[in-house]
């Protein structure tokens, strides 16, 4: 497979800038996802790897290959659209084949592909049926065979899976990841969904209003995210945050006035915070259930989720909003019940108030 390299890639409609000099190098055979809310970017840049965008500035790398000025058709690429995109008249077979025979393949050779296709998607029973008799995942299924097909240097997929029900992403979720383990083909994933980021991707790149935010491993992004932004987004449920007053700063530690007692944290060899207010964050799942006068929160279960293998409660602590925690899913508690919560130091995160960058 083969590698593509973004350096200083930009996007104006107009005169109107909508991707902000964007740098990012996919390995050969990588998983790389772009995430990000709804109009941060992400599917322009997808298209503009693809040519279907054309690109304001900067250089597009595909191989060892300047493609800015090639046509799709030129790109050797293959992209998977949200709608699937497929002939209504034609059936599976021929919408697979469909490329094939417009670039002069043999016949031998289109069905030898096509049948491998089918094999590989568990398609080999519905090769003679039309898009309008199948299921949503089967389309989906039919759309990645035709990419399959063309054997590409590179694959793109643009929210493949939004248009599925809970139940069917789980399933296809699992048949691209197995998909991509047998082809080690260099993807390039978009989604704004982050639970599907996680599980898929070898790398995360996080956008946000035209801007890469973070690049890294899912884990990596998640265990220390490098803005307040990256924080909230990755996660489910996302991270407590909330603006703390500073009470002393020294060259190593912080100690911060948290709504219900102080807070000794270590910031590494980082410099002091001039600043008299941070952003405090915590994931629900490190904190835990502890005596009053410990407690950083305290006040009143407001809400109680029980959701089979988790349960979460929203602790109306008086901060700016409910704090989430995560308890053990036979966890006996209820609405109403007053607690207080605290966690571990190492698994705090602190981030600037104003630039939103992370400080620890």
């Amino acid at each position: 497979m083969t590698a593509i390299s973004l350096k200083q890639i930009r996007k104006l409609y107009g005169t109107v800038p909508v991707i902000h000099g964007v740098n990012i190098d996919v390995a050969s055979g990588e998983f790389l996802v772009l995430v990000g809310p709804s109009g941060c970017g992400k599917s322009t840049l997808l298209r503009m790897i693809a040519g279907l965008e054309e690109i304001s500035a900067g250089e597009l790398r595909i191989g060892d290959k300047v493609v800015n000025a090639l046509p799709p058709s030129d790109r050797d690429i293959a992209m998977v659209f949200q709608d699937y995109a497929l002939y209504p008249h034609m059936s599976v077979e021929e919408n697979m084949a469909f490329g094939l025979k417009m670039r002069g393949e043999t016949t031998n050779e289109i069905d030898t592909r096509v049948t491998g296709a089918a094999d590989i998607l568990k398609l080999q029973d519905y090769l003679e049926r039309r898009p309008a008799q199948l299921s949503g995942g089967q389309r989906q299924r039919v759309a990645m065979g035709r990419a399959i097909v063309r054997r590409p240097k590179a694959f793109l997929f643009d929210e493949p899976l939004s248009n599925l029900d809970a139940a069917l992403r789980v399933e296809m979720r699992l048949e691209i990841a197995k998909l991509h383990r047998r082809m080690q083909a260099t993807t390039v994933y978009v989604t704004h969904d982050q639970v599907e980021a996680m599980t898929l991707a070898d790398r995360i790149v996080v956008m946000n209003a035209g801007n890469v935010e973070q690049i890294g491993h899912p884990l990596d992004l998640y265990r220390k995210p490098a803005s307040l932004f990256v924080a909230r987004f990755i996660g489910s449920p996302t991270m407590n945050t909330l603006q703390v007053n500073v009470v002393e700063s020294t060259r190593n530690n912080f100690v911060l006035q948290l709504p219900a007692g102080k807070a000794v944290i270590d910031a590494g060899d980082g410099p002091a915070v001039a600043a008299k207010t941070v952003t405090f964050g915590i994931r629900p799942e490190d904190l835990t259930v502890c005596d009053a006068a410990q407690g950083w929160f305290s006040g009143e279960l407001a809400v109680v989720e029980r959701l089979g293998s988790q349960t979460f409660g929203y602790l109306d602590a008086g901060a700016e909003k409910l704090v989430t925690i995560e308890f053990p899913r036979s966890a006996e508690i209820r609405v109403g019940e007053r607690l207080s919560v605290k966690g571990d130091i190492a698994n705090v995160h602190l981030f600037e108030t104003d630039g939103a960058q992370r400080i620890n």
